[in-house]
């Protein structure tokens, strides 16, 4: 592990005693969806999870296990033919109410996808306009949500937005095929944390970035995430990823959430097959290298 762990305030002695006295800001209660298709298709089953205050909960699966289906479900952006069929989702504001986030509409409904929990899309990337600048995109978040902001506001805001993730604020004025993928990735992350939410739900935002600028965004989001206190939901299948970054992993696996414990708990004693399996199929850095290298090697020895 990297030197990013050192901000995981982790516990050794298992989930129980991570959780307690932690603040949920996040519960989703017996939540499935469908695609309403012939055949229907399950896509979620009946998952139960609590996000809490500060933390970063990790979802990892194979691709198509739910984990896209199940963030947008808990941010009301589900469209047809998906369904929400079952279950509740809540959101606990730090002002002590109690908000049914299945139950919004209309502005409440859009003040919650922003100022509570914000979302940084899968191949966020490509997500920017091409054809207006970065501080165009980032004043129209502020303008549509905090009409009563004042241009010289929102020009600080902006800056202010760039430089917390490391992009330099005279950037504002350029377009996206000007930027980095890994300038790109911070630009939506700022826009994310643009209305100061609680809640960031990050669907595999490193996946098309090289190792080095996924190092780099990692220990952005980790320090931004200490700095300003969001918790973070990282959807990946990356399992040694979450592993590094995480307080806790859920691992999903057609649909349903088949473990659920600390990272130390899940890498030192996974309970699942499935979990199991995911950990092994990473190969190790130390140690004797696998029987099909020496057999080459001797094959190579061999025809020398």
């Amino acid at each position: 592990m990297t030197a990013t762990t050192s901000a995981r305030p982790l516990t050794s002695s298992g989930h129980d005693a991570h959780v307690a006295g932690l603040e949920p800001v996040l519960t989703a209660s017996h939540v499935s969806i469908d695609y309403e298709v012939s055949p229907v298709v399950h896509a979620v089953k009946d998952v139960s999870l609590t996000l809490h205050r500060g933390e970063i909960l990790g979802l990892a699966g194979e691709s198509g296990c739910g984990k896209t289906t199940l963030a947008y479900g808990l941010n009301r952006l589900l469209k047809a033919p998906a369904l929400l069929t079952s279950g509740e989702v809540t959101f606990h504001d730090q002002g002590g109410s109690d908000i049914d986030v299945v139950a919004l509409g209309g502005d409440a409904l859009r003040s919650y996808r922003w100022d509570k929990v914000s979302m940084v899309f899968q191949g966020a990337m490509n997500s920017l306009n091409p054809v207006i600048s970065v501080r165009a995109q980032l004043y129209d978040v502020l303008t549509t949500h905090r009409p009563g902001m004042r241009k010289r506001e929102k020009a600080a805001r902006a800056a202010e937005l760039l430089d917390l993730v490391g992009v330099d604020p005279g950037r504002l004025d350029s377009y996206a095929h000007e930027l980095s993928g890994g300038m790109r990735q911070r630009v939506m992350i700022a826009m994310a944390l643009a209305l100061s939410p609680q809640v960031m739900i990050m669907d595999e935002p490193t996946t098309a970035l090289d190792v080095v600028v996924q190092r780099g965004i990692l220990r952005e989001i980790m320090r931004l995430r200490e700095r300003l206190g969001f918790a973070v939901v990282f959807i990946t299948h990356d399992l040694p990823l979450l592993l590094e970054i995480s307080d806790r992993i859920a691992v999903m696996l057609r649909g349903e959430i088949v473990e659920l414990d600390t990272a130390e708990n899940l890498y030192a004693s996974p309970q699942h097959e499935y979990t199991r399996k995911l950990l092994g199929s990473f190969p190790s850095l130390t140690g004797d290298r696998g029987a099909f290298v020496r057999t080459g090697e001797h094959q190579e020895g061999r025809h020398a």
